[in-house]
């Protein structure tokens, strides 16, 4: 009996020491501990929530904590009436080097829209969507419309994760904000009758002391890594390695060079840039080529094109076989400006477009793809198996070493070069073809034989999306 009176008081104590290390940021009574940011949207407690009502022609408006927070858990319910869209800033700032004061940062995402993306993450007048839920679908329907819903963040070191109603919702890696302010987001509407919905929070409370020992240990979330450059903690154990270490050459050279070329590349603010050129292929600085070979593997790399731009992300490359002018030969993920470059109208229907695997098999025109944004490709090489990704989606796949294939050959531009597209391995190539073009994030994971390994993508991860431009804390 002593024993189990002991045990109680242990698991009592344990429990009480875990009570303390949670505090209310919210008494229920008043708005002590806060101030309205941005806009006149109003703010008011009525039975013991926060009541958020919007005005038309007032910007977003944000009512914030007067103390800033690093890393902690936050935990509270929420409620929209009609369909406003709401959010909660996390690490978040107000200053006036940056757009006169707009507030800026991480929020969780409140969407009673049919999109449905609650509990997805949105860089506040920056970067715009870092975890949308099209990562992850089976999220999207954890939020309850004009229902009083469960939200639980946990922002410790560079990882933000959310739920909602006990659904894992999002699960980033970013290194943009270690701390900011907490604040409630009224959004714009855009007429006067809109000015009837609200949105409302309560039983607000937060956790800063002992966080870890607070956190989910089970995370099985499909992760985003924002962080250029970087490899998350879960890529390395997964075994992902850097391409482009985002400061050097390291890893790469000229595809008839043994350095890498002295012009026509650029390297600076984590971005490779190829320089702008006449057009032509690999007649400025030239091709680059990994200075190893690779046969099974995840290839992931971020491309952002300018207007009427030509390039392309090459694999199984042999950098020696074209002693001639132009490119080196490879199977090719095709970089182009669909809209406005001619190449886009060549080949057969449409197999030099964007994502095609280039002048042999066409990607579909309904594909995600944002010129004016970062964008996402990724080659997938399992044996003779092998997909193209561009931004989540799936466009086309194929197997090499077959009839069907090197027939497909030979009726292409390929049907020259002996054994191609058949190699066990070559190097992968990013293409100089004489326009303005940017890389970076450049990925792989090596991936064993294929045995015990699924096919059709299952198992390939889903790439990031992009970013633009904010300053960094």
């Amino acid at each position: 009996m002593k024993k189990l009176i002991a045990i109680a008081c242990l698991v009592c104590c344990c429990m009480t020491a875990a009570a303390q290390d949670w505090k209310p940021l919210f008494n229920g009574k008043n708005l002590n501990g806060w101030t309205r940011l941005n806009g006149k949207a109003e703010y008011k407690v009525v039975d013991g929530a926060i009541v958020g009502k919007p005005k038309y022609g007032q910007p977003n408006t944000f009512l914030a904590t007067k103390a800033e927070y690093g890393d902690f858990i936050l935990e509270f319910e929420f409620k929209v009436e009609g369909m406003l869209n709401s959010g909660v800033q996390l690490r978040s700032h107000s200053t006036k080097d940056y757009q006169n004061g707009r507030v800026h940062g991480y929020q969780f995402e409140i969407d009673p829209s049919d999109r449905a993306w609650s509990g997805g993450i949105y860089d506040e007048a920056g970067r715009l969507w870092l975890y949308p839920l099209t990562k992850n679908p089976a999220a999207k329907s954890a939020f309850k419309k004009g229902q009083w819903n469960k939200a639980r963040i946990e922002a410790c070191g560079k990882r933000i994760r959310t739920w909602i109603n006990g659904v894992a919702c999002a699960n980033l890696w970013d290194d943009a904000e270690p701390s900011g302010f907490i604040a409630l987001q009224v959004h714009a509407v855009g007429s006067k009758a809109e000015e009837s919905q609200s949105v409302s929070w309560r039983d607000i409370r937060i956790c800063t002391d002992n966080v870890k020992s607070h956190l989910t240990s089970d995370i099985r979330t499909p992760e985003v890594n924002a962080a250029d450059n970087t490899l998350s903690d879960f890529e390395e154990k997964a075994g992902w390695k850097l391409l482009w270490d985002g400061k050097t050459s390291n890893g790469w050279r000229g595809a008839r060079l043994d350095e890498f070329p002295k012009k026509g590349w650029t390297i600076a603010d984590g971005v490779l840039k190829v320089e702008k050129g006449n057009g032509g292929e690999a007649s400025n600085g030239g091709d680059i080529v990994t200075t190893r070979t690779y046969r099974n593997f995840i290839l992931k790399v971020d491309f952002k094109i300018t207007e009427g731009a030509n390039s392309g992300i090459k694999y199984f490359v042999k950098p020696d076989m074209n002693k001639g002018a132009g490119s080196a030969i490879g199977c090719e993920f095709q970089v182009l400006d669909d809209l406005r470059h001619p190449d886009a109208k060549l080949g057969v229907k449409g197999n030099r477009t964007l994502g095609s695997l280039y002048d042999l098999i066409p990607a579909p025109t309904d594909k995600p793809f944002d010129i004016k944004a970062w964008n996402t490709a990724m080659v997938i090489v399992r044996g003779n198996h092998v997909e193209h990704w561009l931004n989540g989606v799936k466009l086309l796949e194929y197997e090499r070493n077959t009839q069907e294939w090197n027939a497909l050959v030979a009726y292409s531009k390929y049907k020259d070069w002996p054994n191609f597209g058949n190699h066990e391995e070559g190097n992968i190539l990013l293409q100089d073809h004489g326009d303005e073009v940017y890389f970076k994030n450049i990925k792989i994971l090596e991936l064993p034989e294929l045995t015990g390994l699924r096919r059709g993508g299952q198992n390939g991860p889903r790439p990031a999306g992009g970013r633009g431009q904010r300053p960094r804390r």
